[in-house]
């Protein structure tokens, strides 16, 4: 993985997924997974990289920020 580039992961997915009849997903570059609440949806409009834990304004949820991001895109897959 560390030779190739992201194209080349990308198309190797792409066809690997399309010979065995699964659905590849990809998230748009700039879906904002770190900055929506996995738990209400609320979207901060900002969000700086030091911020390591998200706190929704909203709902008052606590989480780990790359989990919620991971949360996020989980979701995208799955609606």
């Amino acid at each position: 993985m560390a030779d190739c580039s992201f194209y080349e992961i990308y198309r190797q997915l792409k066809y690997k997924c399309q010979n065995k009849g699964i659905e590849l997903i990809v998230a748009d570059r700039f879906f904002p997974s770190s900055k929506i609440c996995s738990n209400c949806g609320h979207k901060k409009e900002k969000l700086s990289l030091s911020e390591r834990t998200y706190i929704c304004e909203c709902c008052g949820n606590v989480i780990d920020r790359d989990f919620n991001a991971s949360l996020n895109l989980k979701n995208l897959a799955y609606n």
